[in-house]
């Protein structure tokens, strides 16, 4: 929720191949550790650098990846090229589990460290820097003042952040649609294998079965179909549609009577995928060039907010009507409930006024000039 944020607003300051490759590398020490040793010492090592590496990574490369396309591609592209990214990253989900599947468990964690590797190998070599970082000052002042100072910018450029979402009704409304859209999902993926196990008793090989399913019809839709279609009814329209194909997802879910249901359940992972890059184009075609940092790293830290509140609701609520003590037999009520967040969420969208990018100056300016009106 923190880290998010700042790094959306350090991307626009001082450049983003430098964020991304911090954030990229960071991914590469955890599964170090487990490619060295898989003692149990190594094991609880390795989980305290992967929450340390979660924290400035998860969601971060996404953030600062749709900034860095947005400096580059025309705002009548970039719904096509954000959904190629995400198209691409399903692909790469596909591919892992493969590989996974067909490698010897003695080389996963070293053929894993040897393509993490390779990819701040290639941003270092090949990618090009969009933003101009600002030029470094020499001055000579204490620790406490740098540190002082430091606060004081980052205090600043958070609150300008907050007030180009807030001032621009499309940022805002795409905030609160991220936020109940990420409230149902994430409850939902945080307790669905054990909604299935416990209900169904599926095991491992149907989980993968579905994982497969999902993430080969992703690909399909959101690199080819995504791209076709967007041109023909806005980002606004596919939004719409991804929501209601994860309402359609929920509800199959929570009230699936047969095993056979969460496979068609699992079918609509397919259309719904499309929200999120339909999400970055919309916020990338309400914010100027130099505060799409700002303006994705906020959004960001809002579905971060979600992301924590929900599974602290859906975890006992799952819990409670799996058991014997439920009020009603409905085993999957805290899914149906989940996807109420996502009819919010849809309401929410189809209300989304799309307007043209302001820069955060005229942002002010426009905030101001009542007050100057009024004098």
């Amino acid at each position: 929720m923190v880290v998010l944020p700042l790094l959306g607003q350090l991307a626009d300051e001082y450049g983003r191949k430098p964020l991304l490759l911090l954030t990229v590398s960071t991914s590469i020490f955890p599964f170090a550790l487990l490619a060295w040793n898989r003692s149990r010492e190594f094991v609880y090592a390795y989980y305290v650098l992967r929450t340390i590496s979660y924290i400035i990574s998860q969601g971060s490369i996404f953030c600062i990846a749709v900034a860095y396309v947005a400096d580059f591609i025309s705002e009548s592209k970039r719904a096509a090229a954000f959904s190629w990214i995400t198209g691409l990253f399903s692909a790469s989900h596909v591919l892992g589990n493969l590989l996974a599947l067909f490698l010897p468990e003695k080389y996963i964690f070293g053929v894993s460290i040897a393509l993490l590797i390779s990819c701040p190998l290639y941003m270092q070599f090949f990618l090009v820097e969009t933003a101009e970082p600002p030029p470094k000052t020499e001055q000579d002042s204490s620790c406490l003042s740098k540190t002082i100072q430091v606060l004081q910018k980052r205090y600043k450029s958070m609150r300008d952040a907050a007030r180009i979402v807030v001032s621009s009704p499309t940022l805002r409304g795409i905030s609160f649609v991220s936020f109940f859209y990420e409230l149902g999902m994430s409850g939902i993926t945080t307790v669905l294998f054990f909604y299935l196990k416990a209900t169904f008793g599926f095991n491992k090989n149907q989980f993968s079965e579905i994982l497969l399913m999902v993430g080969i019809g992703s690909i399909v839709s959101q690199i080819l179909v995504l791209p076709i279609i967007n041109p023909f009814v806005g980002e606004k329209v596919i939004l719409c549609i991804g929501l209601l194909a994860s309402i359609a997802y929920a509800m199959f879910y929570g009230l699936a009577w047969a095993s056979w249901v969460p496979y068609l359940s699992a079918s609509f992972g397919v259309i719904y995928v499309l929200v999120k890059p339909s999400t970055f184009a919309i916020i990338s075609k309400a914010s100027s060039s130099t505060d799409q940092g700002k303006a994705q790293g906020f959004i960001a830290g809002v579905q971060s907010i979600a992301s924590l509140i929900s599974p602290i609701a859906m975890t006992p609520l799952t819990s409670w009507f799996l058991s014997n003590d439920a009020p009603f037999n409905c085993k999957g009520f805290s899914i149906v409930v989940a996807s109420i967040c996502m009819v919010i969420s849809l309401c929410h969208a189809c209300s989304l006024k799309v307007e043209e990018n302001l820069s955060s100056e005229e942002i002010v300016e426009d905030m101001e000039s009542p007050l100057l009106s009024n004098r």
